[in-house]
């Protein structure tokens, strides 16, 4: 993730830190003083540390059952609003999801009954409704946090390990689409909710709102892309009609091919049809604004683009799009793929998320009653 930092390394997964998390340090520290001088300061930034701590190990309750189904996880991040797990992907068998799902939550209810079984804290509403407030016992006000963290993520809302529960739970009854597609519309019904309470003067449940009602968006339409990619192979779906750039080209050249043409990405190849790169707009336009129309375009192109042949699976082509964050996927004319390169393999297209998309409303239309009424009224398209 952009703006983030790697601070170390634990159980073969990365632990980064996003920036915007030492504005909120920064935030807490100071209303903290303003109120109750040094001591209050240092009190509200260690008990924000001792949260994101749980918040860490929340994640790493995720990661290690995950780790025991063949899945990775290859980097933690903390943020603001809490901590996010980057794992390969998440089972599809109902019951190993809802392991996963459910470890998290697990991990803090495991620290609250510690904190209050063997530290001797006590739980109260009040001690959740007053977590800034250096009076209250830290272990009581900790105790009662890992409990609400425990309990606002059964929510049964994507990205809320509930939502993933009550997916694993329907895809036991249908298939995995249709079982996010309802997950993912009960979990926009309960933003609307969350909206409509904060109306009331609460911001908070605002922006929660805002936040289930677009991860829930985007978890069905994440699934649905995979569902349609299985089906189809590289060479059904990849871009063939294309303009590239050689690895001598500027600039200039690339502004003139992205005035002449309706590319957002421009493929550098060389003079053995292999790639070498590619130039996103973005890309362009800060080389541009950098160096002018003599700057190198292979100054300013994302390399080491994955390669696939024709032949595989979109499906492989779209996960290479999602883990390796790069703008397309190359594909060849054919051979095997070694460490992003392809041997005996020409550049023929490529594959961007755009594309992929264009193919799975293209693909949902066609299968829509109306088009499939339309074909039976007119017949079979060829001879029988």
């Amino acid at each position: 993730m952009s703006w983030s930092f790697p601070i170390g390394r634990l159980f073969g997964s990365e632990i980064r830190i996003h920036v915007t998390f030492f504005l909120l340090l920064a935030w807490i520290g100071v209303a903290h003083y303003q109120t109750g001088g040094a001591a209050a300061a240092a009190d509200g930034v260690l008990f924000i540390l001792a949260i994101f701590a749980c918040v860490v190990a929340h994640e790493f309750g995720h990661a290690l059952v995950a780790r025991r189904y063949g899945i990775r996880t290859p980097d933690i991040t903390l943020l603001p609003i809490g901590g996010l797990a980057r794992l390969e992907r998440m089972p599809e068998k109902p019951s190993e999801e809802i392991l996963v799902a459910l470890a998290g939550p697990a991990v803090n209810v495991v620290f609250a009954l510690i904190l209050i079984l063997v530290l001797g804290a006590t739980v109260s509403p009040e001690a959740l409704a007053r977590l800034e407030d250096p009076q209250l016992s830290f272990l009581a006000r900790l105790a009662s946090v890992n409990l609400f963290i425990a309990l606002f993520n059964l929510i049964p809302a994507f990205p809320m390990d509930g939502g993933r529960v009550l997916r694993a739970v329907l895809a036991m009854r249908m298939n995995r689409v249709k079982a996010t597609e309802l997950a993912a519309r009960i979990g926009q019904a309960l933003a609307f909710g969350f909206g409509f309470l904060g109306l009331f003067g609460n911001p908070f449940l605002l922006f929660i709102a805002i936040f289930i009602y677009l991860a829930a968006t985007a978890e069905a339409q994440s699934v649905g892309l995979q569902d349609v990619a299985r089906g189809v192979r590289v060479r059904d779906a990849m871009i063939t009609r294309f303009s590239a750039l050689a690895p001598n080209a500027t600039a200039g050249d690339a502004a003139d091919l992205l005035l002449k043409t309706t590319q957002h990405e421009f493929p550098v190849v060389d003079g053995g049809g292999r790639l070498r790169g590619i130039l996103t707009r973005k890309s362009l336009i800060d080389l541009l604004a950098k160096e002018g129309r003599e700057g190198p375009v292979l100054d300013a192109m994302t390399r080491n683009i994955p390669l696939v042949p024709q032949s595989a699976w979109l499906s492989d082509a779209l996960k290479r799009l999602q883990d390796g964050s790069v703008p397309a996927v190359g594909v060849t004319e054919g051979g095997i793929t070694v460490a992003g390169t392809t041997e005996g393999g020409r550049f023929v297209g490529y594959v961007t998320s755009e594309n992929v998309g264009e193919l799975m409303m293209i693909r949902t239309a066609s299968a829509s009653p109306a088009a499939a009424g339309d074909r039976q009224e007119k017949g079979p398209l060829l001879p029988q």
